[in-house]
Formats: C-alpha cells, sequence, structure tokens
C-alpha cells in the first residue's frame, strides 16, 4: 500500500504536473527514465511524486509539462461513455405523468433523476424530477404517488441548472458542488442528456488511473 507524504498543496501541483507528463514521455523518454531510475536507486525504492517530478524537470529543463488531461474532456466524454451521445438518448417523463409512472421509469432504468419535458411539446424542457423531489414531496407527507403529476413536485425550469455538451467535466463538477445538485441536463438547444455527479467523478477518476498506468509503464521500461 502506498501513503503520500505528500501536502495537499503538493498533491494538487503534482495532479496538474502528471497529466502532461505522457507527452513528455514520447518527447524525451530515453533521458526521462534515466532520471527516474537515478531517482529510485538513489532513495533504495522509496517513492516520492513531488521529488520525482521536480527530477524530470531539472533532467531536463527544456521539457514543458501542461496540464493537458482533464481540461481537455467535456461533458460530451461522458455521454458517450453512457451511450447517449450517439442514440441521443434521454430519460425523461412528462409533466403530463403520474409521479408512480415517473419513479416506476427512474427504477427500470437504474437513475435517479428524469428530464421533464412539457406535454405537447417534446422538445421543450419544462424541469427535472428527481428521487429527493419524491421522497420530500411524497413520501414525507404522505401523498399519493398515483394520484399526483410530476409537475406538481418537480424542480421548474427556470430553477434548473443545465450544462452543454461542450462544458468541461471539471467545471460541471465545480457547478454542482457549488448548487450541491446531483444530477444536471445537458442542453444543447434541446436536452441531449443528463449526467450525474457520480458520473463525473468516475471519469475523473478513471483519467487519473490512466495516467497512473502510463507512469507505471515507463518507469518499467515500456516507453522508450
Amino acid at each position: 500500500m502506498y501513503v503520500s507524504s505528500e501536502t495537499p498543496v503538493q498533491t494538487n501541483q503534482i495532479k496538474h504536473s502528471m497529466q502532461g507528463i505522457t507527452k513528455a514521455l514520447r518527447l524525451h523518454g530515453r533521458q526521462l527514465r534515466h532520471a527516474v531510475l537515478q531517482h529510485m536507486n538513489m532513495n533504495k525504492g522509496i517513492f516520492s511524486w513531488a521529488t520525482l517530478i521536480s527530477r524530470i524537470q531539472s533532467e531536463s529543463p527544456a521539457v514543458i509539462i501542461p496540464h493537458m488531461g482533464l481540461e481537455n474532456i467535456t461533458v460530451n466524454e461522458i455521454l458517450r461513455a453512457k451511450g447517449e451521445a450517439e442514440a441521443g438518448a434521454v430519460y425523461w417523463c412528462s409533466t403530463g405523468h403520474l409521479v408512480h409512472e415517473a419513479v416506476q421509469h427512474m427504477a427500470a432504468h437504474n437513475v435517479g433523476a428524469l428530464v421533464v419535458l412539457k406535454s405537447g411539446d417534446m422538445n421543450q424542457l419544462a424541469g427535472i424530477v428527481t428521487e429527493r423531489d419524491f421522497a420530500r414531496k411524497i413520501l414525507l407527507p404522505g401523498r399519493p404517488s398515483q394520484q399526483t403529476r410530476v409537475e406538481d413536485i418537480m424542480t421548474e425550469e427556470d430553477k434548473v441548472i443545465t450544462v452543454s455538451s461542450r462544458t468541461n467535466i471539471l467545471r460541471a463538477m465545480e457547478v454542482m458542488t457549488d448548487k450541491r445538485i446531483r444530477h444536471v441536463p445537458v442542453f444543447d438547444d434541446k436536452v441531449v442528456g443528463m449526467i450525474s455527479i457520480g458520473d463525473v467523478v468516475r471519469t475523473i477518476v478513471d483519467q487519473q488511473h490512466q495516467e497512473v498506468k502510463q507512469l507505471k509503464k515507463y518507469i518499467r521500461g515500456d516507453y522508450y
């Protein structure tokens, strides 16, 4: 098990540096590999990412390691991974649906929210309805879900936070965190999908894992 000795500030700096390392490896593979091996020999296998990155940069001062990873990933990449970008799949209900029907739809597709479209105009966003709405506005007060319409409990359009498919995922996460929301419709002139905070976090974690794998391959000598 690897236990990091870095401070939060160092960790943030490391994250930004790591995201451009792959490009540097391809351009200066031999020189950088020498720096890594020398670093490991000098430290008897004890690994410090901050020291390693600093040493790589000092060994090859002409190498610029830009922040290339997460800044280039957009919401559209999440939709593609979910299979929504190509198929245009959007889990939705209309304002006229009963809450019971909407909850059944969520359960059938294992989602926690639905886009609500206006009855009679399936291209017009009316709002969003979530499991939280169901819990707070139906279960707690004891309202009958089979007699209550979605429009009576949904978050209405003027209060709905949206992103576009071109929004960077870090920006999307920032918006969701600041507004304390877990689901955001993706809107490009019309609704094209929905993302959750779980989708965003999984994408970010996967990106970091890929970068770590590339570093491990480099250290083993798979990159030249």
